[in-house]
């Protein structure tokens, strides 16, 4: 009778670890899964197309001669060795020296129009930030407005604050220096 009441003390307690056990496994599958989860919705969330990298070689001048970009305005590619200064500029801003700029966490706000009251509106916005976004003329656009950040691009016609706030807010401040 002693054994049979050794098994049966000894029994509860095995399934309570295994219990424990199994509750552990499952909690941490939900954890994991929720952070997996979070990951692919914040990835799907971002403002913007996604344009593949064409890396981040260095020219010297605008002039050499290096593979075309994949998208107007450029989000990656070959760029010059210094940065054009944040804030609002009056004169395009070559393609190679503003993909410098995204490089280095950067934002572009560009336009294409003879349109002083949206410069104004864009300058308004561009101007909330001490660094890492610009504005500048983009002649030949399709679109009037174009947003772009390295590997990203947003491409429109009217001007939408909250959207452009928007992808400043995501990609202002990364670095994409190659490590």
């Amino acid at each position: 009778m002693g054994k049979g009441n050794r098994v049966q003390k000894e029994d509860p307690p095995r399934k309570t670890r295994r219990r424990h056990r199994l509750g552990v496994g499952i909690a941490v599958v939900l954890v994991v899964a929720a952070g997996v989860g979070y990951f692919a919705w914040q990835a799907a969330d971002l403002p913007g197309t996604f344009m593949s990298s064409l890396g981040n070689d260095h020219i010297q001048l605008v002039t050499d001669p290096h593979p075309p970009y994949n998208s107007d305005p450029p989000t990656s590619g070959p760029h010059l060795p210094y940065l054009a200064p944040w804030g609002v500029h009056t004169r395009p801003i070559p393609k190679e020296l503003q993909v410098h700029n995204l490089e280095d966490g950067g934002v572009v706000v560009q336009y294409n129009c003879d349109c002083p009251e949206l410069v104004d509106k864009l300058a308004a916005v561009v101007k909330r930030y001490d660094h890492g976004v610009l504005l500048a003329p983009y002649p030949g656009m399709k679109s009037k407005i174009a947003l772009t950040a390295w590997t990203r691009i947003d491409a429109f016609d009217e001007f939408d604050e909250a959207r452009i706030v928007r992808f400043i807010r995501a990609y202002r401040g990364i670095d994409h220096h190659a490590r």
